[in-house]
């Protein structure tokens, strides 16, 4: 496993993937609940990501609205199948966990599409942060709701 760290406008990123894709991408925020540590194992390869961060950085400057990165994070069927479903959220809009729920066929699994949204390893490119609360306002997000906030408002410019 190879990884990568590298400064953005927002916070500093910390890439982490092989040959078969992504497995996380930490926002590094010092907010929020989510603890990341690199792994003892894992080769610093810079060159490895170099697509990626490309990407990224597109992104902060609001030239990508869509990620061509290869993903493969790592989790349980009903967690990819969420995160699949956010992966279909338009840039620049937000949608409620009910609608998240409801797309993947029970309305009534907000609070199971909030734990695994909350377990996204590949928030940003996997966009957890376009999912608020019912009544409107920004709800969770594992790496602090500043970012959350500042990543939505950079989507509407």
């Amino acid at each position: 496993m190879y990884y990568t760290r590298f400064n953005t406008p927002f916070c500093e990123i910390i890439l982490v993937g092989d040959e078969q894709g992504l497995t996380n991408l930490h926002l590094n925020t010092g907010e929020g609940k989510r603890i990341f540590e690199i792994s003892h194992e894992w080769i610093l390869k810079d060159e490895f990501f170099v697509q990626s961060i490309k990407e990224i950085e597109e992104y902060f400057r609001g030239e990508r609205k869509v990620f061509n990165i290869k993903l493969n994070p790592n989790g349980t069927d009903y967690q990819k199948k969420v995160w699949n479903e956010l992966s279909k959220i338009p840039y620049g809009e937000v949608y409620t966990y009910k609608k998240i729920a409801t797309n993947i066929g029970n309305e009534k699994a907000s609070r199971a599409v909030g734990m695994a949204n909350s377990k996204n390893p590949i928030p940003l490119i996997i966009p957890c942060h376009r999912v608020i609360g019912g009544n409107g306002k920004l709800t969770g997000f594992a790496h602090g709701l500043p970012i959350k906030e500042k990543l939505i408002n950079l989507e509407r410019q």
